[in-house]
This record gives C-alpha cells, sequence and structure tokens, in this order.
C-alpha cells in the first residue's frame, strides 16, 4: 500500500522536486491538482501547481514588505504541515446553482522565523479538482500585533507567456473598459478575474475570494508568463496598502482550472472559499425582475436634474408602475429623485450634496409607496454617492430606515467619479472603500434592503457570506451604448464576460433593448440583433435583471417582449453548452421554481450555426421548445431588430440548430408539459 501511495503522488508532484524536494504538498481529491511547498536554503518560502503532472504555475515567492519592520520574506522553519479534508455540500438561497458541493484537501505550513524576532505566519492552501486557493494567516503573537503591508510579495509565476483577457487597473473608470487579449507580458496592471489560455489549450482564471478588510489585489504582468499581485494602495502619497491587527487573515488568492472555457462557467470555486451565511434568514431577499426611469435618462429624454425635464416624478414614476403591475414584474428602479442631483455631482466634491432620505418636490414617495404596494410592485431606491464617501456613511442609517419605511426591498448604489481617487483623496478600491462597502451591506441586512452596487469592489464570493449583496455592475455594461464616443459595446464584449468578469459573480448589465439604432443617439447604437438581447438574460448570470428599454418599445414587439416576461431569474441548476472566449456562449438553465428550462446563445460579430443537444433535460418529460431567434437578414449593423419565433416540441436528446447572425443570439424557453 505504501507503494501505491508513493506512484500516486508521483503523477502529481512537479518536475522542479528533482531539484528541490517540497517541504509539503497536498492534492485534490481526484489528484487532478497539486500544491508543493519550498524552503530555500535562505528560508524563503515559494510554492507550485501541478495539473496533472505538469506545472501550472512554476515556482512562486510568497511573503510580504512591511513599514517599519524587516521583511516576512525569508529566514523561516517550519514549525507543522497539517493536512486536512473537507465535503459537504451546500444549499445557495438563491443563485445560479442550488446546491454545490465543497470538496477540498488542505495543507496548513506554520512557519517562523529563527532568528530576531521570530514572527510567525502560516500560509493554508485548498486545492479542489477544478481549482487553488491559498492565503496567508497572522496568528496572535506579541512580536507581531500591528501589521503595516507595503506590498504583498504573492507571485503567480506561468510556465510559459500565455494567453490572457485583461482590463486595466487603477484605471480612471475603475472596471468599465473594454477586455484585451495579449500574451501575460503584455497586460501590464490589471484587474482581476484575469482570465489565461495556456498554449497546452487549458484555461486558468485567476481572481481572490472572501475579500474582508484588506486592499483589492490587482495583478501585473511580466516576462515569460511571471505574474505578480499588486495591492491598492492607501493613497498616492500614503504607501501603505493594508494595516491589520493580528490575529488576522488575507483574502484568498484563487486559481479556476478548467479544461474548456465553458466549464469555467460552472466553476464555484470562489463562493466556496467564502464563510457560510452570516444573516439568518434570508426569505426576505427575492431574485426580481425590474422596470424603472433608467434607459430615458441616458437616452436624454429626461433628466436627474430637477426641472421640466426632470425623469423621478411622480406622475412619471407611476406610468412605469402600471407597466410593471400589467406585466409581472417585482421593482421599479428609480434614479434622481432626491435632493443633490442639480449640480455637478460628478466632479469632485459634488457628492457632498447627495441626502439620501430627502425626497424631490416632484416626487411624492408616501403616495408611490402606496400606489406600488396596491399594485404589487416596490420602488428600487438610488443611491449616487459621487465618491463622497463620509457624506453617504453618516446619512446610511437614516438613509436605509428610509428605504425600510417606504417599502423600498432593493437599493442601486453608485459611486461614479472622474478618477482612481475617492473624494478624500484615498484610493478606490483600497483597505478604506472595502470596508465602507463592507459597512453598506451590514445595515442595508438591519433593514432587509438587498443591495445592487455599481462602480463598487469587485465581486470575491461574499454573497455566500452575505446573501443582500445580490449583484454588481463592476464592468462596462448596457449604458455605454448609448453614449459612448466608440459608439457602443462591440458585438464580442457580451461573448468575452462570461469567461472573465461573471467568474466572480452576478453582474447587473442591464440587458432588454428592442429599440437598437437610438435615433436620439445617431453617433451611438446597441451593437446587438433584438434575438440577442434576449438571449442576455440567460448568458449574464444575475438575481435581479432589468428589462431596460422604455414600456413604448415593449409594446411594440408584445411577441419577443414575452420571453422577457417568462425567463427565470433564480436557478435551480447552469449547464455551459458551448463557448469560446470572445467568439460565442451558449448557457442552459433549469427554474428553481419548475421544470421549465432556458437557453441563451450569442456570437460575436461572425455568423455561425450552433448545434445543441438537449441531453441536460429531464428524462421522460416533454417541452414546448418556443425559439426566438434572429431573422433570415438580421445583422447587428445594418438589420438588428429583425427576429422570428417558432415553437417544437422536444424531449431529452433532441437537437436544436440555431443559425446565429453576426452580431446575433438565440433564445429559448423550454417549457414543461
Amino acid at each position: 500500500m505504501k507503494k501505491l501511495i508513493m506512484i500516486l503522488i508521483a503523477s502529481w508532484v512537479s518536475s522542479a522536486a528533482a531539484t528541490q524536494n517540497p517541504i509539503a504538498s497536498v492534492a485534490s481529491p481526484e489528484e487532478t491538482l497539486g500544491v508543493n511547498v519550498y524552503l530555500s536554503s535562505n528560508g524563503e518560502p515559494s510554492y507550485n501547481v501541478v495539473y496533472k503532472g505538469k506545472d501550472l504555475v512554476a515556482d512562486s515567492r510568497l511573503g510580504f514588505e512591511l513599514k517599519n519592520q524587516p521583511a516576512l520574506t525569508s529566514g523561516f522553519k517550519v514549525v507543522a504541515a497539517k493536512k486536512s479534508r473537507f465535503d459537504e455540500t451546500w444549499e445557495q438561497p438563491w443563485g445560479e446553482e442550488r446546491f454545490i458541493r465543497n470538496h477540498y484537501n488542505q495543507l496548513r505550513i506554520t512557519l517562523r522565523e529563527v532568528f530576531g524576532a521570530k514572527r510567525k505566519l502560516d500560509v493554508v492552501f485548498r486545492v479542489y479538482d477544478d481549482g487553488v486557493g491559498f492565503r496567508y494567516e497572522f496568528p496572535e503573537q506579541d512580536s507581531l500585533t500591528t501589521i503595516e503591508i507595503l506590498h504583498e510579495l504573492t507571485q503567480f509565476n506561468m510556465t510559459a507567456d500565455h494567453t490572457a483577457w485583461w482590463t486595466p487597473g487603477q484605471a480612471g473608470n475603475q472596471y468599465e473598459y473594454l477586455y484585451q487579449k495579449t500574451p501575460i507580458s503584455k497586460m501590464g496592471l490589471v484587474h482581476t478575474p484575469v482570465t489565461l489560455q495556456t498554449n497546452e489549450g487549458l484555461f486558468v482564471a485567476l481572481h481572490e475570494a472572501a475579500l474582508h478588510n484588506y486592499s483589492t489585489m490587482n495583478v501585473t504582468g511580466g516576462a515569460d508568463g511571471k505574474i505578480n499581485a499588486t495591492l491598492v494602495p492607501t493613497s498616492k502619497h500614503q504607501p501603505i496598502a493594508v494595516k491589520l491587527t493580528a490575529p488576522a487573515v488575507t483574502p484568498w488568492r484563487t486559481l479556476q482550472v478548467e479544461e474548456s472555457a465553458a466549464n469555467l462557467v460552472t466553476n464555484y470555486l470562489t463562493l466556496n472559499l467564502n464563510e457560510p451565511n452570516k444573516l439568518g434568514d434570508v426569505s426576505w431577499i427575492k431574485p426580481a425582475k425590474y422596470v424603472g426611469v433608467w434607459w430615458e435618462l441616458h437616452l436624454e429624454k429626461t433628466s436627474w436634474k430637477s426641472g421640466p425635464t426632470h425623469g423621478a416624478t411622480t406622475a412619471n414614476t407611476k406610468k412605469y408602475i402600471d407597466f410593471a403591475a400589467k406585466h409581472g414584474f417585482a421593482g421599479v428602479l428609480v434614479e434622481g429623485w432626491n435632493l443633490g442631483w442639480d449640480g455637478e455631482w460628478w466632479k469632485p466634491g459634488g457628492g457632498n450634496n447627495f441626502n439620501f432620505y430627502t425626497p424631490t418636490p416632484d416626487f411624492d414617495v408616501k403616495e408611490l409607496s402606496r400606489y406600488a404596494a396596491e399594485k404589487g410592485v416596490y420602488i428600487i431606491g438610488h443611491h449616487e454617492t459621487g465618491a463622497a464617501i463620509e457624506n453617504y456613511e453618516s446619512q446610511l442609517d437614516d438613509a436605509f430606515k428610509f428605504l425600510n419605511q417606504n417599502g423600498m426591498k432593493a437599493v442601486k448604489t453608485g459611486y461614479v467619479e472622474t478618477g482612481e481617487e475617492l473624494v478624500n483623496g484615498l484610493y478606490h478600491h483600497g483597505q478604506y472603500y472595502v470596508n465602507h462597502a463592507q459597512r453598506v451591506i451590514d445595515i442595508a441586512a438591519q433593514y432587509k434592503v438587498a443591495v445592487v452596487a455599481h462602480e463598487t469592489v469587485k465581486d470575491t464570493g461574499e454573497r455566500r457570506t452575505y446573501p443582500n449583496i445580490i449583484s454588481r455592475e463592476v464592468a462596462r455594461g448596457q449604458e455605454y451604448d448609448a453614449w459612448s464616443v466608440d459608439g457602443g459595446n462591440p458585438p464580442n464584449h457580451t461573448a468575452i464576460i462570461p469567461f472573465t468578469r461573471l467568474l466572480s459573480g452576478p453582474m447587473d448589465f442591464t440587458p432588454g433593448a428592442f429599440e437598437l439604432t437610438l435615433p436620439s443617439r445617431p453617433k451611438n447604437q446597441v451593437n446587438t440583433t433584438l434575438a440577442k438581447q434576449l438571449a442576455l438574460y440567460v448568458v449574464i448570470y444575475s438575481p435581479v435583471q432589468m428589462a431596460s428599454d422604455l414600456p413604448e418599445h415593449y409594446e411594440q414587439h408584445l411577441d419577443a417582449f414575452q420571453f422577457i416576461k417568462d425567463v427565470a431569474v433564480d436557478w435551480e441548476t447552469t449547464r455551459a453548452l458551448g463557448g469560446e472566449i470572445g467568439e460565442y456562449a451558449a448557457i442552459a438553465r433549469k427554474d428553481r421554481h419548475s421544470d421549465n428550462w432556458f437557453i441563451g446563445a450569442l456570437t460575436n460579430e461572425k455568423a455561425r450555426s450552433l448545434q445543441l443537444k438537449l441531453d441536460f433535460l429531464d428524462t421522460g418529460k416533454k417541452y414546448t421548445a418556443r425559439i426566438y431567434q434572429d431573422g433570415k437578414t438580421a445583422h447587428y449593423a445594418t438589420n438588428p431588430g429583425s427576429y422570428e419565433i417558432r415553437e417544437i416540441e422536444v424531449t431529452r436528446g433532441d437537437e436544436l440548430v440555431l443559425p446565429l447572425s453576426p452580431g446575433g443570439g438565440a433564445a429559448i424557453s423550454l417549457i414543461a408539459k
């Protein structure tokens, strides 16, 4: 038996072991992935990751540079190396997958300096069959109580200069950029998730999980596939990135590993590395679809500021409430309802004028709350801060009490700014801002309000622990189609984000545009077909989905609008049917509250035909497949509004052929008989 164990270990231990023996190793439950930990002759810790016997991550350093203390990089000895196993299946209260298995083998390395202060540092690795997570832990100790981190020195040294999809880090528009595709060596400072395709065809998503009381981790690409962790500093003038008091832990550094891009869609590593729900009963959090006073603002049909063009009036809001009630939508988003919008709120300091519990005179919140409740609808509040965090925090309790008292079950928050600095001069997405975002989540939970956060810190799976942080933007959404100087999102954008941004969590993309040529915006248009807009409701996951267009545009296409009315937002399970990054995506999801399935498929600027096998359907059931597809002459640039609808009966194992036009897509409702 001992000989057999040694043979199995040899299948995943790094080839680097020929020159340096690991101090400890751990393999995933099925021994697909393995981690080796090393300690050099100078006591410098490092690790590598092996996939099916081949190096995936080459030898990569661990450690920190600290303020006013020697670096935690060398001079260590191993005090203990403890292994453990864990296997559970847990249930999401809402989500893209109801039951998720959390199955890993863990290795905890306890390090202590040989000389000097003899400080202690633990490194914990959790190895799954589809990924690796590791973090640092600072035990309680007299020699290290206050920890001021200048730089986290973690590396992720890939074995070659692989292909990467990324957006720039610490740039003026935060996360709201189009994705670039380059070798690692050309990507510079970038946000995570960053998705890699190795020269062998393996897909790796590099990210972090459980980001609490710490600075956001960006990464920097270097020569030969080397990648370095790069923490967002406090400010331009304050180099400290993180200040902690021991005992303390860092976020998990994560590597999701799959043999196809499509499989990344259903990789739940980041969720598993977060702690279970801390809010208790969360039955008050309801996934839902909504409409609202939003798209008309971006099209400049109405305005956020008060006056004759004000959009957030009592009369206009009632129009949306009536439309929502008529078509079965739960919420109505209203922006510009509160005091503070009349000045230049987007400029530094302008957000200090916002008041989050005082409506404008033409917005009768009591009457609207009554009217909405009478219609079975609720108003979704909106808190734009202009990145003036102190002003917002001074009103948090009153603001969320106001939402609660007026039946507003959800709020959209915003932190628009013109650079990477907050109004107080601190960096957006540094430790200060991360802690602010948590305070908003905490007080929202006290008042039973769900949060949809825009311009916020990226998702790292916190929704498992705090299920009221229900969705985020944190990418370039559909609003850019209305006014971006580059003419809007290109067709490949929505074929990239399922394999990049969406790996971090739900996205409030705001799909559903039916008027695609935007007559009021002649330099812009929505660069999709109408059928692709329907497909986005399945491909881009969020438990809150907006039907973003104006009611009158939906009234002109009630047959196509039916899909938006029918599609679910809370799912029993998800199946990735196929996809290539930037090329196409096809995803099927089963409604959590019925036997119905829904499929979304979309392409980039290239026309293609997809053949989908319905082998995921329930055995013995018949389904009516209502297929919303591109018309024969549909084209995102020249004929975006052309679509066809057809119905057929299908069962498990049948195949569908979907013709996708340039910039097009298809949406399918599979209604169980």
